[in-house]
């Protein structure tokens, strides 16, 4: 066994020695629904039809021109306004970092209602900016007093909005977001409006998005339904693009990544389909959530759902042990005592989850 050198370890900075790394449970012989994972997988025809196109892509070369017709697909796909331009990501977790990079001008700092997705806060910590965390309200709408405040104090770099929130899986009220984005516009701050779930939500914020020139909008394919391909992309208004792709990796994106995702779009009609039937799932799984003593389940626009249990670690070890991984959020912020976050599987998975989750809540 190599012995590390303890002189080596010094050479790392001590705030990411004292971090935690990004916690991935083992999911082996489970069924999964801890990660809000698309559980369809490819039509059999669709799998061959896509394994012959990624056989045939010369790997030998870096990734070229395919890159901007993707961005073109993507534009059209989004509905995206003249004027406006994508930035690709290797998932949304890249572009939240590179926009931390891209921002870090002396006394930068970004802000975030709480509980909110954590890498807000790691790409802040990371590229060594101050974070900013404001707690929502105790039915986890937005603090719009508290928001506003916490705006005109730190007058942030970046404000995160998002759209549905993880892990909440609530909408916020459309009058409380127009005024925080427009508080931390008149500090020449950007906000970005992470709509990593708009394939299961009722609203987007694309039909507002030119009202304001500091707006960016974030979205992501791993909802679609490729989170293994990793493909998020930034969109905004091309001045504002055009500077933060400057710090993007040059081949970000792979052939692979690149070809799977116009793939996909050449085939969506297919994802739309199954976000269609995880949303129908969803309202199965709300009512049935209702109807068990000791849960509270909270409103969804997302592929998940939050619940109350009395006793969420317990809950946890219990429904983990019978095979159906969900996540406990309850120690991620106060507001979250004693929650766990369900991922809306197929039919199947939420019967079985439905039914282990009863018999995890007996005494």
């Amino acid at each position: 066994m190599t012995t590390v050198n303890p002189q080596a370890l010094l050479r790392i900075r001590q705030d990411i020695q004292s971090m935690h790394a990004y916690a991935i449970q083992e999911s082996v012989g489970m069924i999964k629904l801890d990660a809000m994972e698309n559980p369809h997988r490819l039509p059999l025809d669709l799998q061959e039809e896509l394994g012959r196109r990624l056989g045939a892509l010369a790997l030998n070369r870096y990734p070229a021109g395919r890159i901007n017709v993707l961005r073109q697909e993507l534009a059209s796909y989004a509905c995206l306004p003249e004027g406006y331009e994508i930035m690709l990501g290797n998932g949304s977790d890249e572009l939240i970092s590179l926009l931390a990079l891209a921002c870090d001008v002396p006394g930068a700092s970004i802000l975030a209602p709480l509980p909110g997705f954590v890498m807000y806060a790691m790409s802040a910590q990371l590229q060594g900016l101050a974070f900013h965390g404001v707690p929502l309200t105790g039915d986890f709408e937005l603090d719009e007093a508290a928001m506003l405040e916490a705006i005109a104090r730190h007058k942030p770099a970046i404000t995160y909005l998002a759209y549905p929130n993880n892990p909440t899986a609530n909408l916020w009220d459309d009058a409380v977001m127009e005024t925080i984005i427009l508080a931390a516009g008149q500090h020449g701050g950007l906000v970005v409006l992470d709509e990593a779930y708009q394939p299961f939500s009722s609203k987007s914020y694309m039909d507002r998005i030119e009202r304001h020139g500091h707006v960016l909008l974030l979205r992501t394919l791993s909802k679609f339904g490729l989170a293994g391909v990793r493909l998020g992309y930034l969109m905004g208004p091309q001045a504002l693009i055009a500077e933060i792709d400057k710090v993007r990796p040059p081949y970000n994106i792979s052939v692979l990544n690149c070809e799977c995702a116009l793939f996909a779009l050449e085939h969506r009609e297919v994802f739309a389909a199954q976000a269609i039937d995880l949303c129908a799932q969803r309202a199965v799984v709300m009512q049935a959530l209702a109807a068990i003593s000791g849960v509270t389940a909270f409103k969804s626009e997302a592929n998940m759902i939050l619940i109350r249990v009395a006793d969420a670690a317990k809950t946890f070890d219990r429904m983990r042990a019978r095979k159906v991984l969900i996540k406990n959020v309850s120690s991620l912020h106060g507001l979250l005592d004693n929650c766990l976050r369900i991922t809306v599987g197929t039919a199947a998975e939420n019967a079985k989850m439905l039914t282990v989750l009863k018999e995890s809540l007996q005494p």
